[in-house]
Order: structure tokens, then sequence, then C-alpha cells
């Protein structure tokens, strides 16, 4: 294994560069951060279970916020209905969050991988933090007690929220139609229903954590995730399906995906057809250089129904997004940030796949949200507005909300990929190259379940092609079979510290999608995309704690050390600085790199970030009814968001005329207004 790279990666587990000092941080760090970070550690040295990792992530932020809002008289804890009163508040709650976290780390990640290596640090903080954690009592009111009591409570709902902690979290009733695709042969020659999920047959498996698993390849990951109880979302966000006399619940249900043979059926062929055209853009030396600066990228408008192709760039590679003329928080326009295309592809493939050592998409969002909460510009203030908070009351508000977001997500999108049980496009791809073409019923190897032939990117293998010095040259023996210009494949790598596979042709059926051997694509279905739905949930998340949409003086950034951060093979070639103005322009990248990796074809994408535009505000708004904020008004204005138009609207004053953009969001709106009208503070 590339174990330098491995350490590396460890090392930079933070998601975005840090700008404060260490020292700066350490000293503000509240009893409640201490406890995420230790949090995130076990989910690094545990299995790669985003959905499992959700739950944990917002169990566990729950119950730091049950043990701050127990000595509150308006605060609502959740899953408990304790409150006290002490002489010393802020004591008493650092200790009952250590208690109720030290109990829930205990709990959950009992049977991890690393909890040899991390019960002694979880005991060790505590120690640290001047606590015994021999004291286990249940009995009386001490903080001790009461910290315990809610991570008793916590387990207690666990074990009954449907997610079958008890049984390691195994599906209960679950099977693939599908037979298992032998990875290291061509083609796609068994599937019986190539439009749902199939599992991989491989040597051995490693997960995105980098642990091996015995069997050759896992079973599906949470298919039947939609019965899991949910943070704010209702039955009236459910739809029920029933299969096998099986029910199967989907929350904010995307509806049918496009499908062979079915309705949307070219949007099927063409989306898998894009994500093997944008194979051919993970090559550092193919002499394409882009400007990777929010100046160039960024601030797009995803579609709202399926025409994709007209919001992805289908053969260069990206989205539609403009960037910005100036920096909307500075007003200063951005430097270009030029880099090779197949640095940023590679990188952007590796540093939101959430590879060895990560903490899975929702905790990498986590790592964002201390990233924004650590910047020397960035403040306390709930919503951007009134006073700051304490540090410990702006973390557990905070974990509160993106850890429900993450939770919501998570039910929502594995219900639908259990529901909806699609493949992915290593099993697409190669067994539309195994058929054939099916652009010209009159030519060779035409089958209509075949792929569409498209110059210099997806093409028929002829003896012509094949001959010396001729673009196929390699691929002799194949004639009649389809060639794609893509990433060589794991195969090409004889050492990832020193190799590079590059790009060139390569023979259809047995394209590979840029991932390690070991993995090749993630263990449960396509549809819909995980990436793309936390992302854009947490970025609604992070605008609301926030006040606004934007990373901390416009600028959130990135940097991959050169030839020391890609795992999958060597590179980047030189340093590569991500860099985003907006959140949401972090989510959408987030989104794109699913595509380059070769994961999700565009159809998972867009209604993934659909759906995280309804579990991310509402996940917060719920947070925010817990937190005591029963001066806000109701959903005024049917956006779903109770935001600043809201309050306007309420007081009769909607009107923006001479309003300054007070709260830097780059834009003049009805926050800006509730700020002047002094209405906003009760909604905090």
């Amino acid at each position: 294994m590339k174990l330098k790279k491995y350490i590396l990666r460890l090392l930079s587990v933070l998601a975005l560069s840090l700008t404060a000092t260490q020292a700066a941080i350490a000293a503000d760090q509240s009893v409640a951060r201490q406890w995420n970070e230790i949090l995130l550690q076990s989910i690094r040295l545990d299995l790669a279970r985003p959905t499992v990792h959700a739950r944990n992530l917002c169990h566990i932020s729950v119950a730091m916020w049950n043990a701050w809002a127990t000595y509150d008289t308006q605060a609502q804890p959740w899953m408990f209905s304790e409150h006290h009163t002490v002489a010393d508040t802020e004591a008493a709650r650092r200790e009952s969050i250590s208690f109720a976290s030290y109990r829930m780390l205990l709990n959950r990640f009992a049977t991890s991988p690393g909890f040899a290596t991390m019960s002694p640090q979880y005991q060790s903080l505590m120690v640290q933090l001047g606590y015994d954690p021999s004291i286990t009592t249940v009995v009386g009111d001490s903080p001790a007690a009461i910290g315990n009591r809610i991570a008793q409570a916590l387990i207690a709902f666990g074990l009954a929220d449907h997610s079958n902690q008890i049984n390691g979290y195994a599906n209960q009733y679950y099977q693939p139609i599908n037979p298992a695709m032998i990875v290291s042969l061509p083609g796609n020659p068994n599937v019986i229903d190539i439009r749902r999920y199939q599992p991989l047959a491989l040597s051995f498996f490693v997960d995105q954590s980098g642990i091996p698993i015995p069997g050759g390849f896992p079973p599906f990951l949470s298919a039947e995730w939609g019965n899991v109880t949910p943070f704010a979302m209702t039955s009236a966000d459910r739809t029920n399906y029933v299969r096998n006399n099986k029910t199967w619940p989907v929350y904010h249900d995307p509806g049918a995906p496009p499908t062979l043979g079915g309705p949307g059926d070219d949007l099927w062929r063409r989306g898998h057809e894009m994500v093997a055209v944008w194979s051919s853009h993970l090559d550092p030396s193919d002499g394409v250089t882009w400007d990777i600066s929010p100046k160039s990228m960024g601030n797009s408008t995803a579609p709202t129904d399926w025409n994709y192709e007209s919001y992805y760039k289908y053969n260069e590679g990206g989205d539609a997004g403009t960037g910005y003329t100036v920096n909307p928080v500075t007003g200063q326009p951005y430097a270009p940030n030029l880099v090779k295309r197949g640095d940023y592809t590679r990188v952007l493939a590796e540093f939101w796949a959430d590879g060895p050592n990560s903490e899975t998409p929702p905790g990498h969002w986590f790592t964002i949200l201390n990233y924004v909460r650590d910047h020397p510009l960035s403040n306390r203030r709930m919503g951007g507005v009134g006073a700051e908070l304490d540090p410990l009351q702006y973390d557990v508000k905070a974990y509160l909300a993106l850890g429900g977001a993450m939770h919501d997500t998570a039910v929502s999108v594995w219900g639908t990929k259990g529901w909806y049980d699609t493949s992915r496009p290593v099993t697409a791809i190669r067994w539309m190259c195994g058929r054939g073409q099916c652009s010209d019923p009159t030519g060779a190897s035409y089958d209509a379940g075949g792929i569409h032939l498209i110059p210099n990117e997806i093409e028929m293998i002829t003896a012509k092609t094949t001959a010396p010095g001729q673009r196929h040259e390699n691929l002799e023996g194949y004639e009649g079979s389809i060639a794609i210009k893509a990433w060589r494949g794991p195969y090409a790598i004889n050492n990832p510290q020193t190799d590079v596979a590059g790009v060139g042709w390569t023979l259809g059926s047995q394209w590979w999608p840029y991932q390690r051997p070991s993995f090749v694509t993630p263990p449960f279905a396509g549809y819909t995309s995980g990436h793309s739905s936390f992302s854009r949930a947490a970025a609604h998340v992070l605008e609301l704690l926030t006040g606004s949409r934007y990373f901390p003086g416009g600028m959130g950034s990135f940097t991959a050390t050169q030839n020391q951060y890609l795992v999958f093979e060597d590179g980047p070639s030189t340093n590569v600085t991500l860099q985003f103005a907006s959140y949401y322009d972090a989510a959408d990248q987030s989104a794109l790199s699913r595509i380059w990796g070769g994961i999700h074809p565009p159809f998972d994408d867009i209604p993934s970030r659909v759906i995280g535009d309804q579990t991310g505000p509402a996940a917060f708004q719920f947070a925010k009814q817990l937190w005591g904020s029963s001066g806000c008004p109701a959903d005024l204005s049917g956006d779903h968001v109770v935001n600043g138009l809201d309050v306007g609207i309420l007081l009769g004053q909607w009107n923006l005329a001479g309003t300054a953009d007070i709260d830097g969001s780059g834009i003049v709106d009805s926050l800006d207004l509730a700020i002047i009208l002094g209405a906003w503070g009760p909604c905090n």
C-alpha cells in the first residue's frame, strides 16, 4: 500500500487548509469541539460507512446539545426531557457533555477496527478535562450522572431506530438481483438487469478508509436505511413503496431516474457516455490548463429538470459556472489559479472521495465547519448577526444543525438507493461496450443496447486503427470492439508511489473508474448521490449558521502537495490549491468529482442536490426550534426556509430601498432588512 501517502493524508485530515494558528485554535476550542475532533478521528479509523457515521455524528452532536440544553429553561433536548439548575452552569455543561460523549463513543465504536487505538484516547481526554471515566452512575443530579443518562437514553433510542445497530447495521431483507461482475475479466456478460445494482467480484476489497474486508466485496451498505428514524423529516416527507411484501420508505422521493429502454433512455446512455468521456481528463500531460480560481469557476445554477446537458460541459468537463467578476465579500478581483486539468481533476476526485484516513462525506463537512469556525475572519454570531455566542454554545448549536442535516440526508439518499436499486457506471459502461455500438444500424458491431460512438473519445477498433503507428495499435486483436480514450486503470500502475497511469485508448469492456483495484466502486446503488446531497445540505446549513453563503473572506482553500497527495497513483505533478468562494461552489465541485471519479453519471447528481436543498434547511430550522427560537415566524414566503424574508413579511415592511449589505453576503436581501428592523435576533 501507499503507506507514505496514507500517513500524509492522515496528517491533512482537515478538509481545508487552516489559516489560523494552532495556538489560537487551541485557546478557543470548546469541550464540544474537542469531543467532535475525537469523534472525527474515530470515524477515520473505522469502516467507511457514510450512513452509519452520519448517524453517529448526529446522535453524538445531539448528546452534546442535550447536555447543554438541560441547563437552559428555554432550550429543548431531543429524545431527552430533563432540565436542571446548578450554581455553576458552564462547569456542569462541560462535565455532562464529556460524560455523554464518552459513553456514546464507547457504544458506537465498540466494534470498530480502530477501537483499540481510540478507546484509550477517549479515556485520556476525560482525564485531561478533569473527569473520572469510571463514574458510570445514572442516579442523581450530578453532571456526570446526567451525562450518563443522556447517553443511556440515546443508546436505547439507537437500538430502536431501525438502523439494526445490534446486528452491525446489516440488511434484513435486501438481496441484489444481479450476480457479481468479475472485474478482472472484460465485459459484463452475466448481468440480468443492467438497470439494477450489481455487486463486484474482487480477490479482496479495501474500503475507502483503507481497511481490508474479507470475502471479496461487502453487501449493499444500508439498503434499508429509509426505515431509520429521522431527525427533522416527517411522515409528510415520506413515500412508502412495496416490493416483495416489504415496505421501502423514501423521504423526499426524487422520482425514478432515466432508464435504459424506458423513460429517459437517451439520458441514461448519454450520462454514462459522459462519465467515459470525462475519464480522458485525468492526464496531467495532455497540455490542457485551467484557471480553477473563483474568477473562472463556481457561481453556477444547477438545472431543475433532467436536461443536464445544458449544465455540464459535456466534452470539456466541468459545469456552466462562470465564476465571479470580483470577490463577493471583499469586492476585489480573484487572482488566477492556473493548473493542469489532469492534476485538478485527479485531486478533486481524491479530495472528495474521502479515501484512506478520511472521515467520510458527512464528517468531511464537519471539518469544513470547523475550518470556518477557526477562520480569523469568522465570528460566533448565529446567522452572522447579533451578539457573539460563547464558544461552547455556538459549537453545540452548529453541530446539532449540521449533524441533523447529515443524518436526514443519509436516510433520504439511502432510502432512495435501496428502492430504485440502480447500477453504477462500471456496470453499465462495460456492458454497453461489450454489446457494441448503437450509432450506426448499418455499421459493424451494431447493437441497440450498445454505446454511442464519439470521435476521438469512443471509437470502433478496426484493422486500420490497429495498424502500426495508428491510435489503437495497442488494441490489436480486438478489432470490432469498442475503444474508449480513458484513464488506463490501476493495472497500468506498478508502483503507486512513482507511477501515473495516464490516459490512452483502452478496451471499453475493461473500462475502469478512477479508483483502486481493491475498491473499484462503492458497495451500494448509484442513484442518488450521497456526495451531492450531503454537500448541498451542508452548504445550506453553513449559510444559515454564518449568515453568508460565502467562506470567510470569500475564499476557502485546500492545497494538495506535489507528488505527495494522491493515493491512487503518483501526483499531482505540481502543488494544486482547490479554491471555493461559496459553500455551494464547494458542494458543486464535490458533485463533479464523482463524475470524474467514474462513480456517478450526471443523472445521479442533480436530483441529489435537490434532496440536500430540502434536508439541510429543514434540519436547521428544527434545530432552531430546539434552541428555543420560538420567536421565529413561520415560512410565510413559501420558500421552505424560515429567514429574514419571513421576518420582513411578518412586520409588513418588505422594502429594500436604501438597505445596505450589512451581513456581508454580497447581495442586498431580506436578511439585511431584518437586521435593520432589529427582528433577526429572536430567530437565533
